[in-house]
């Protein structure tokens, strides 16, 4: 988890700043607080992203840019935690989120058969959509909680065994 490994990978403002299209937002987006990598922004970034990943809406991209801008936390990480929801893992993990729902609530799961029609969506998705929201929202805080918590001690943790191999070095001189 090392701050060098995320900068390598990840975008930099110099970079997005040259395109034409972010001219306009560039008051917002490129904010340094933005763009800066510590354990609390980045922490903080991992449980937004995650939280919005859960969340069955479209557009998640867009709400994780409001969202890192609105708590303040680091912009690229935010984003980048947002697709751990994609189309391989979309399903189960909705399907695994209405799940706990039903359970919640003490619906009985019904057997729906996915059909790609406006019909299914207006009349299927209707009948499920209390137990499949109340657990889309638990499990995107439960998620959003203990990857925050999660990136946070193991950074610290990597800083911890960063000061050990520079206390051995200095004492190897």
């Amino acid at each position: 988890m090392s701050r060098q490994i995320l900068k390598r990978y990840l975008s930099r403002p110099e970079q997005l700043q040259k395109n034409k299209y972010f001219k306009y937002l560039e008051k917002w987006i490129f904010a340094p607080n933005l763009w800066h990598f510590n354990r609390r922004t980045t922490a903080r970034a991992i449980g937004v992203g995650l939280f919005i990943a859960f969340i069955p809406i479209p557009a998640h991209m867009l709400l994780a840019i409001l969202a890192a801008m609105w708590t303040r936390s680091n912009l690229p990480m935010c984003i980048s935690a947002v697709w751990f929801n994609n189309p391989l893992t979309m399903v189960p993990i909705y399907f695994f989120n209405y799940k706990v729902g039903a359970w919640l609530l003490g619906s009985p799961m019904s057997t729906v058969g996915f059909q790609v029609t406006w019909q299914w969506l207006r009349i299927e998705l209707l009948a499920i959509w209390q137990p499949f929201l109340l657990g889309s929202v638990l499990m995107g805080a439960l998620a959003g909680f203990f990857g925050a918590i999660l990136t946070y001690f193991l950074w610290c943790l990597d800083v911890y065994q960063s000061w050990r191999v520079r206390k051995r070095k200095r004492a190897a001189i």
